[in-house]
């Protein structure tokens, strides 16, 4: 299990944008792909649905983890494409 810590910069938080490029690239990779947020919630990074209900702000922190065979790979890539959809 790997995982990467993400501080929300974008004024709107996580939106329909984010949200779909997370989920565009979670979906390419066999690992489970979650993202942990507030007191203990997940959600799955596989799920469009899942991370617009996160309600996400802008300065919410989000920790995302993958674990599986290509868990790696699918950290950097899922964390890449969901910060390059954060910019305004």
């Amino acid at each position: 299990m790997v995982s990467e810590k993400i501080v929300v910069g974008s004024a709107l938080g996580i939106h329909l944008r984010p949200a779909g490029a997370m989920c565009d690239a979670a979906v390419k990779y066999d690992s489970h792909i979650t993202f942990a947020y507030g007191e203990g919630k997940t959600a799955n990074a596989k799920s469009v649905i899942s991370i617009l209900a996160a309600g996400i702000k802008c300065g919410d922190e989000i920790e995302l983890i993958a674990d599986g065979p290509d868990e790696q790979e699918a950290l950097e890539n899922v964390a890449a494409a969901f910060k390059e959809s954060l910019k305004d």
